[in-house]
């Protein structure tokens, strides 16, 4: 039987949720206690008052530690999202009491952080100094889970990605152009006309298969009557894409034109004179659903906009 509402309010404590936390991070008891300062048969006692307040077992026990289950996970999503509210909470405090402060934390795409997000830091430094920012960078879906998560106050992503699209609320930013690159020393870095049919055979570095710029690229080349490349290496990190290009002679890669842009500017990589057709899909602001912004998180969100708009109307 489901517990009631007054019953997990009354039993449930603070500390408790940070229990959880520690050990689905730790994996084990043991080093759950260490992390707690707690013994490991305290925590144990401990982790059994938890699973008494929801009237079932949250972690499966096994020689090689322990693993929440899918209740587990179900409480320690909400578990981390108090937790993140509550550190909110103290920096909210201690920023009202030093009349400044607190801290934000913010994840980007790659594409993101060079278009928008860096510019929007400067200003947000600018207009508060005393400011602690936590900035990530990642692909879409690891954004929105760590968002989820309540990791990150804020993303600059998208959540088309994401089957639960619905638990985030979403404001577009930018289109976001792309770019064909390679790097300076392939035969074609200089060429004035390159046709795709030129690139088929060549070593692409590849988006893993559920990214956007993957399937664009799969849709340029299904389009053009061309088989995808075959025996890419595949990454979703935008720092081994810049070494392999500057690496190897015979490297193309595909890659946000922001990105492209950070490229061509340190002499990283080449930008060929191929357009690429297909649409890349828009990027945005994104909040978990109906969640309120903390004041430093709010004047990020307006300095995102204000970058945004000086880059719609620079291009």
């Amino acid at each position: 039987m489901v517990p009631s509402l007054s019953s997990i309010s009354s039993r449930l404590r603070f500390r408790q949720l940070s229990l959880l936390i520690a050990l689905e991070e730790c994996g084990s008891l043991h080093k759950a206690a260490d992390r707690l300062g707690l013994t490991q048969p305290g925590l144990t006692k401990a982790l059994r008052e938890i699973e008494l307040t929801f009237g079932t077992e949250l972690f499966v026990r096994t020689p090689k530690g322990v693993h929440p289950n899918e209740l587990g996970l179900c409480i320690l999503r909400y578990a981390r999202l108090i937790d993140a509210d509550l550190g909110h909470l103290r920096e909210e405090i201690d920023g009202v009491l030093r009349g400044g402060g607190g801290r934000v934390a913010v994840g980007s795409i790659t594409g993101a952080l060079h278009s928008v997000l860096i510019g929007a830091l400067s200003e947000l430094r600018r207009l508060q100094p005393a400011l602690s920012i936590d900035v990530r960078e990642n692909i879409s879906i690891e954004l929105l889970n760590q968002l989820n998560e309540g990791r990150l106050d804020l993303a600059i992503c998208r959540t088309t990605v994401s089957s639960q699209a619905e638990q985030f609320d979403y404001e577009p930013l930018l289109d976001e152009a792309v770019a064909v690159a390679v790097g300076p020393q392939h035969a074609l870095a200089n060429t004035r006309r390159v046709s795709l049919s030129q690139l088929a055979k060549s070593r692409w570095i590849l988006y893993p298969g559920n990214m956007p710029l993957r399937q664009l690229l799969e849709r340029e080349f299904l389009e053009a009557g061309l088989p995808l490349p075959p025996y890419p290496i595949e990454t979703a990190s935008s720092l081994a894409t810049m070494l392999l290009l500057k690496e190897d002679p015979h490297a193309v890669a595909l890659m946000a034109a922001a990105t492209m842009d950070f490229c061509e500017e340190h002499h990283i990589a080449r930008r060929l004179p191929l357009q690429i057709r297909s649409r890349h899909e828009a990027y945005g602001i994104v909040t978990r659903r109906g969640a309120r912004l903390s004041p430093a998180a709010g004047m990020l969100v307006q300095c995102l906009r204000a970058a945004a708009q000086a880059q719609g109307a620079g291009g």
